[in-house]
C-alpha cells in the first residue's frame, strides 16, 4: 500500500473494495464496539422486523468506505476529518458490498480533499452514499501489511497454547496451597 500525497491526486480519481458481508465479521464488529441491537445477531426477533433477517449494522458498513480512505485513496497516513451518511437500503449477511470513493475536490494549499462515497451491493443497488472530507499524509508512505497467521498455523500451535494454560493453572494452584500451608504454620 501507498499512501498517496495531494499533489498526486487528482479529481475524478476512484479507488474501491469489495467484501463479503459474513455473520461472523458482524458479530466480532458488533462485540467489539458494544451494539448488541437483536436486530444484528438475533434471527426470532430479526424475522419480526421489516428485514425479516438479522442485518449490519450501517456503521459497519460505513467501515468500508475508511478501509478504501486508509488502504488505497489517499491510503496509509490519511486522517479521516468527516463523513456524512446517508443509508439507503439494509446490509444482509452474505451480500456483496463494494465500498468506492471519488474524488470530488482538492485543496492543496489546506492539504484536504473531499471525496464522494457510495456503498453497493451485488445488485448494483446503493446502500450507503454520502461525502467524506479526508487530510492524506504529507509524505508518501509504502505500508507493508503483515498478513495475519493462517488458520493452520493457529492450529498448530494450539496444542502449545494449552499445555501453556495448564502449566499457569496448576503453578497458581501450588502456590495457593504453599500459601495456606505457611499461613497454617504461622
Amino acid at each position: 500500500m501507498i499512501g498517496r500525497t495531494i499533489a498526486d491526486i487528482a479529481p475524478g480519481e476512484t479507488a474501491h473494495i469489495t467484501r463479503v458481508v459474513q455473520s461472523h465479521d458482524v458479530g466480532h464488529f458488533v462485540d467489539a464496539v458494544g451494539d448488541h441491537n437483536p436486530v444484528h445477531s438475533d434471527r426470532a426477533y430479526a424475522s419480526t422486523t421489516t428485514f425479516k433477517e438479522p442485518i449490519a449494522p450501517g456503521i459497519f458498513t460505513a467501515g468500508l468506505i475508511s478501509a478504501v480512505i486508509g488502504t488505497r485513496l489517499p491510503g496509509p497516513g490519511a486522517i479521516y476529518l468527516s463523513q456524512s451518511l446517508k443509508f439507503m437500503k439494509p446490509v444482509k449477511f452474505g451480500d456483496t458490498i463494494t465500498a468506492k470513493v471519488q474524488v470530488a475536490e482538492v485543496i492543496p494549499e489546506r492539504n484536504r480533499m473531499r471525496l464522494v462515497t457510495v456503498c453497493t451491493n451485488q445488485r448494483g443497488e446503493d446502500v450507503l452514499a454520502g461525502e467524506a472530507w479526508v487530510m492524506p499524509s504529507r509524505t508518501a508512505i509504502v505500508y507493508e501489511d503483515t498478513p495475519s497467521p493462517s488458520p493452520w498455523t493457529a492450529l498448530a500451535y494450539q496444542p502449545w497454547r494449552w499445555a501453556t494454560q495448564a502449566l499457569a493453572f496448576w503453578g497458581t494452584l501450588g502456590f495457593s496451597m504453599l500459601e495456606a500451608v505457611t499461613e497454617r504454620r504461622s
